[in-house]
């Protein structure tokens, strides 16, 4: 039974309907790992949105709405909840903070889902915690429902991710430059340990602290992985298909710092993110990127770059750190080729291509370098050349038409190039114009748009008359110049 209330009225009892397998195990970890910590009750609760799906996945037996809204929007602790606040550190925009950790989130515990997986499910905008660094803890409805839509469409384009099982409205005002709408979001990760985890206990000398988190590491997600060593190792090898594939969509984190790296290899923190409408390789659209550290192709250098951090952490367990400095070298310089070959794979896909030959990888670099010159649209060009119509989306069309009788003479020597160009390029991505307007709509109470979106984000390689809207770009007057992280 659960005794409670949503409306800040009198107390009421209900049998509870909602059961979460909980099967906790950072939380028996030692407490330097994490502060224990309760998230915040708001004020009146009422639920967006519940992912159904997801929730089948996790073993959730799915409760009634008021239920849903009071556990998810952190009013009551369910049963076999451990909840905690993890510690970590990281660099952010290359400058290393010494200590971070979750200011606004609070681990609710994890579950083994029906696939055999163990999941983390955390509450994102639940209350200040010991790391909250004078913050309130709190999210407004906008990064919410920002995180909601773009995880599940990265879910559904099969990119690694973190996922969205929840939204809740709080009911309360949350202050930014002004009043907003407060919400919570409920986010589900294979962990949430980072880089900058590993970092922060690396960085204050506390050996054993950081070789049980190895440990744990190595056993919850690489459990074929060998030592320190064998964890870097695996971890590169998960970032170079995760960057690959944000590359192949044309995503932009925005803020790549270590403590938004995961150790799992998922997309995970969606603040300033966006995908690209006119294709430019330097483009960014964090408001906070103001060098451009992070722009879209930076992104895979940015990668090696972190880790490197995590090889600086690891090579600390040894009690020569010499000895293993040559194999974490050799490890990290690996990852730039791996990369490439990852990025070129995926590109050649996108024109058709399933064995990349000589020659290959300058036909997709002129193929990119044309689409910037004639600003044609990142999505929409790979999609028009599958179906036969990419000259429309040019500038000044003759450039391309040069690339695509080069193109056309190649692809002869392909098989299955158009099922294969059909699951490369996808119909739908979340642009950010109709993010920005479904927030708008969101905030003044509708929620059409949001739902709208959902449902054709599931599907965004299927072509479909009635969302033939979405896959159109911004007008000049929608185009969306900066994005924001929402805290």
């Amino acid at each position: 039974m659960i005794a409670g209330g949503n409306s800040g009225g009198a107390a009421y009892v209900w049998p509870m309907t909602l059961d979460i397998p909980f099967d906790n195990t950072y939380a028996q970890l030692a407490p330097e790992f994490y502060s224990r910590q309760a998230p915040t009750p708001v004020k009146a609760p009422r639920l967006i949105a519940f992912n159904d799906a997801l929730a089948a996945r996790l073993g959730i037996t799915r409760g009634r709405d008021e239920e849903l809204a009071d556990i998810f929007g952190g009013n009551v602790v369910p049963e076999g909840a451990d909840p905690l606040a993890q510690l970590y550190a990281g660099h952010q925009f290359g400058s290393y903070n010494p200590q971070l950790g979750d200011g606004r989130a609070v681990l609710l515990g994890e579950v083994v889902g029906t696939d055999g997986i163990r999941r983390d499910i955390q509450l994102k905008g639940s209350g200040p915690t010991p790391y909250s660094r004078n913050g309130d803890g709190r999210a407004w409805l906008g990064p919410v429902l920002r995180e909601y839509v773009v995880s599940e469409a990265m879910h559904a384009l099969g990119i690694p991710t973190t996922r969205a099982l929840a939204a809740v409205a709080t009911g309360e005002t949350v202050w930014r430059e002004g009043g907003l709408p407060g919400a919570v979001l409920t986010r589900v990760a294979r962990s949430h340990l980072r880089v900058g985890t590993f970092q922060i206990f690396a960085a204050r000398g506390h050996q054993e602290a950081l070789r049980t988190l190895t440990d744990y590491a190595i056993a919850r997600h690489y459990p074929e992985a060998q030592g320190p060593m064998g964890l870097l190792r695996a971890v590169r090898d998960a970032q170079v298909e995760l960057i690959s594939a944000w590359m192949g969509v044309g995503f932009i984190h925005g803020v790549m710092n270590t403590d938004n790296s995961s150790i799992a290899g998922e997309t995970i923190d969606y603040g300033p993110c966006a995908f690209m409408d006119v294709y430019h390789p330097n483009r960014v659209f964090s408001s906070i990127d103001r060098t451009g550290r992070y722009a879209y192709a930076n992104q895979p250098q940015i990668a090696v770059w972190n880790l490197a951090q995590l090889a600086t952490a690891l090579i600390q367990l040894e009690d020569d750190p010499e000895s293993v400095l040559d194999e974490a070298t050799e490890i990290v310089h690996a990852m730039p080729d791996l990369l490439q070959e990852a990025w070129l794979r995926q590109f050649c896909a996108k024109i058709g291509i399933g064995t990349v030959a000589e020659g290959d990888l300058e036909l997709v670099s002129d193929l990119l370098q044309v689409m910037a010159q004639g600003q044609a649209d990142f999505t929409n060009s790979f999609r028009a050349l599958f179906e036969g119509n990419a000259r429309d989306q040019f500038l000044e069309p003759a450039s391309f038409d040069a690339w695509e009788a080069r193109w056309k003479e190649r692809i002869q020597r392909e098989t299955d190039a158009q099922a294969r160009m059909a699951r490369a390029n996808p119909v739908l991505i979340p642009r950010n114009h109709r993010i920005e307007q479904m927030i708008a709509s969101a905030v003044a109470g509708d929620y059409a748009p949001f739902e709208r979106l959902m449902t054709a984000l599931a599907a965004p390689f299927e072509t479909s008359e009635e969302f033939a809207d979405l896959r159109r770009p911004p007008a000049e007057d929608e185009v969306v110049q900066a994005t924001f992280c929402g805290t």
